[in-house]
């Protein structure tokens, strides 16, 4: 289900932009939620990101949807991922976030869980809509 890419040009001829991209946030954790979170502040398309291909989200988010419910939006409110917009996760949940996955076992848990262990030298990470 989750899918990483050697280069732009690799992802584009496996699925060309529909993918649901998790990111690392790479901002400084002095950084405020609002700059985050800012349409403007979001880099799309990263080598060391993983990928979720458009066939599979649905299944994605039936299955991982009650892992990532603590996201910040856009507007800054939280909630359940959204599948069109930026869900940002800060460092403080990627320990929960885990355990909740390692208990669970969802369809290819063990790549997410080892992407988050990597997480953990940012300032979180994003989950960013088709």
């Amino acid at each position: 289900m989750f899918y990483s890419f050697s280069s732009q040009i690799e992802r584009r001829k496996f699925g060309g932009s529909d993918f649901l991209e998790i990111q690392f946030c790479k901002m400084l954790s002095q950084t405020t939620i609002e700059i985050i979170t800012a349409v403007d502040s979001i880099t799309h398309w990263l080598n060391d990101s993983l990928y979720i291909y458009g066939d599979d989200i649905n299944t994605f988010l039936q299955e991982y949807g009650c892992v990532f419910d603590y996201g910040i939006y856009n507007n800054l409110e939280t909630g359940m991922v959204d599948p069109f917009g930026i869900n940002y996760y800060g460092p403080d949940l990627i320990d929960s976030i885990r355990t909740k996955l390692l208990e669970m076992r969802p369809t290819d848990y063990e790549k997410l869980a080892e992407w988050l262990n990597r997480a953990k030298k940012y300032n979180g990470f994003y989950i960013l809509g088709e």
